[in-house]
């Protein structure tokens, strides 16, 4: 066991030595403005049985601190039976952070964002599994009938004609939270994007004008046929920027720790990238009120979030290894090997925050005790 703990940290400490400067730049950099609007634009159209659209969405440049425009696109099923959750951008308590979508067998929580064409905020209602069969709805996506015959009819609310917004929680962001269907289906097992989808977000990371600073919300690739055609005929441009764009406050801001500014700093948890990596949960000292009713109260609810906060490390550690294992079987390249850690390195950092957090808001809680619940005095 030993041996296994010290290859391990070696391995460990070779892949902090491997990694970008951006990685380290990323998580020691606060976006503290979020995403713009989601821009207007139509859906090419469908480019054959068994495609499903994954809409577009802003994802984040740490090395030039701007946001940039994936364009959205049809991608081929990876497994019959799986649609696509969306990533989505949601405050994460001092700053905003990205939750890489994903394929699965139901659609889970993405932010309550209505990204269109099926995407209403909740679900997927663009079309549905049937026999081992995709169904279009053409009531909300673009499929040409003479070449698609399975499809079928059903209004849907397009929620985007009055709701642009393109992140939750924060200032101005959508206030939905995951229905415990939502949350049962994050638990089942997914994909993680396929290299194409990889690909595709890098194309438009290079493109400078996808870049929010240059485009202004209005992107001039919004959506493409298939995943990279950017330059395909079929590729349309955005109608109208969503909203009035306003520029991240820390653009540029993602310089060495060192250099940057106060506001936009987020503490590091000691470069961990992995949960295991964090020092050990130190279990709650036994609280002394006085009044030993009230004490086995507190011992008790303190008890109870050290378990929730141990179950949910050793989910997301499991949860990480398990993509470990996929891109071993993938025989992923480098780059995608970093992009993987870097995630991995995000949701450590999220869930250290989210559990100091937790921990912070138990102790002021307990801290005095409320007069009701002292322990009364005989006079």
């Amino acid at each position: 066991m030993h041996i296994i703990r010290s290859v391990r940290l070696m391995l460990f400490v070779l892949l902090m030595l491997a990694l970008p400067a951006a990685l380290f730049a990323q998580i020691g950099v606060s976006i503290t403005i979020g995403p713009p609007a989601l821009p207007v634009y139509e859906q090419p159209i469908c480019p054959g049985d068994g495609y499903i659209w994954t809409p577009g969405y802003w994802a984040y440049d740490y090395d030039i601190g701007d946001y940039y425009w994936v364009p959205g696109t049809w991608v081929m099923v990876p497994e019959t039976g799986f649609l696509w959750t969306p990533g989505w951008w949601g405050w994460g308590g001092g700053a905003f952070i990205f939750h890489e979508g994903y394929w699965g067998p139901h659609v889970g929580f993405y932010g309550g964002i209505a990204y269109g064409f099926g995407y209403t905020g909740v679900g997927f209602q663009g079309g549905r599994w049937d026999g081992g069969h995709f169904f279009y709805n053409r009531s909300v996506t673009n499929v040409n009938v003479t070449n698609i015959h399975n499809v079928y009819n059903t209004t849907v609310i397009n929620n985007t004609t009055v709701n642009r917004v393109s992140y939750n929680g924060g200032n101005g962001g959508i206030t939905a939270r995951p229905t415990p269907e939502e949350e049962a289906a994050a638990n089942e097992r997914h994909i993680s994007p396929v290299a194409a989808q990889t690909q595709h977000m890098e194309a438009a990371r290079a493109n400078p004008q996808l870049r929010a600073s240059e485009n202004h919300g209005k992107p001039p690739i919004a959506a493409t046929p298939r995943l990279g055609a950017f330059q395909d005929r079929a590729a349309v441009a955005a109608k109208e920027a969503g909203g009035p764009y306003k520029p991240p406050a820390n653009r540029g801001a993602a310089q060495p720790e060192a250099n940057a500014r106060p506001e936009n700093y987020v503490p590091r948890p000691g470069n961990a990238v992995h949960p295991n990596d964090l020092p050990p949960a130190e279990r709650p000292a036994a609280p002394n009120t006085g009044n030993p009713k009230l004490d086995q109260k507190y011992q008790h609810q303190q008890e109870k979030l050290y378990a929730s906060q141990e179950k949910e490390r050793q989910k997301l550690q499991q949860k990480q290894e398990q993509e470990h294992q996929q891109l071993a079987k993938q025989n992923a390249n480098e780059a995608r090997k970093q992009q993987v850690e870097q995630r991995h390195a995000q949701q450590t950092q999220q869930l250290q925050q989210k559990h100091a957090q937790q921990q912070q808001r138990l102790q002021q809680r307990q801290a005095p005790a409320h007069p009701a619940e002292a322990k009364p005095r005989k006079g």
